[in-house]
């Protein structure tokens, strides 16, 4: 499969997020792993959220790295979703 048809959408993979892990409370932020199913494997996804001056936010963390299992997956994607978090906090939101 070429480079351009992988990057604007033509087969390969499939953009619904595996059934989610369940979700994890860290520093006031809920992580909920959404791991992408791919030609590859499983990509990296989490959707972040906190409720910020009583609106909910959100952010889908969306990465690159693709490992072999959903369960692999999930447990990443809360890693990175926290690194992200420790780095940024809620300047994610932006």
């Amino acid at each position: 499969m070429s480079l351009l048809s992988r990057l604007f959408g033509s087969g390969g993979r499939d953009d619904a997020p595996e059934a989610a892990a369940s979700a994890e409370t860290y520093q006031g932020f809920t992580i909920t792993p959404t791991p992408l199913k791919d030609s590859g494997g499983y990509r990296l996804s989490a959707r972040i959220e906190k409720v910020v001056d009583g609106e909910t936010k959100t952010h889908t963390l969306i990465r690159a790295d693709t490992v072999n299992d959903p369960d692999t997956a999930a447990s990443a994607s809360l890693a990175k979703a926290k690194m992200l978090i420790d780095e940024q906090g809620e300047t994610i939101f932006r």
